[in-house]
């Protein structure tokens, strides 16, 4: 699981990144400067002001909390899809009942999966790959456009596929890994 947390937060939108680091910088502050600046100008800190000071770290501990649920939601998928470019001949859309739009071939996916070097870094039964670099494809099933975001900027150590792949090929590797794990 904590393997997958650096793709999680790099899946999220720039303002909820933004918000995130807002708060955890503002927590990390607080801690410094209670660690290392009061006690020094203050050698009896926190003294007489014990409850203020527990109460902060309370509020400091709550914001944070909240700033993990607030700002780590995944934004919802739009029954419409997403688009990432014009619009070609190879590419497909299909619907679930419940789920999302997907763009892209998942034939020419698997293809694309095995040709660009997914399978080393990433499990997925469907593609017959056990990678152990990332995160298990099957057990993570990402959302559609999670994949899409993940494929395109990277993340972590994974490398931002943008520039290698068309955006047809990106679509097709997204709908490949979403319909082999979201069946």
């Amino acid at each position: 699981m904590l393997s997958t947390i650096p793709f999680v937060v790099a899946a999220l939108s720039s303002s909820n990144k933004l918000g995130l680091a807002l708060v955890g910088g503002a927590f990390i502050a607080f801690a410094l400067v209670s660690a290392f600046v009061l006690p020094r100008y203050r050698p009896n800190f926190p003294g007489k002001g014990m409850g203020w000071y527990v109460a902060v770290c309370v509020l400091f501990f709550v914001a944070m909390v909240s700033a993990v649920i607030v700002f780590g939601r995944e934004a919802p998928e739009t029954a419409a899809g997403t688009t990432t470019g014009a619009a070609t001949t190879t590419t497909t859309t299909t619907t679930t009942s419940s789920g999302p739009v997907v763009q892209g071939n998942p034939t020419a996916g698997k293809a694309i999966f095995a040709s660009a070097g997914c399978a080393s870094c990433h499990t997925l039964k469907a593609a017959g790959s056990t990678g152990t670099v990332g995160p298990n494809l099957d057990q993570l099933k990402p959302a559609y456009r999670r994949i899409v975001l993940q494929v395109e900027n990277g993340g972590a150590i994974m490398p931002p596929f943008k520039d290698k792949l068309k955006p047809n090929q990106i679509n097709d590797v997204a709908a490949f890994v979403y319909a082999s794990t979201h069946q």
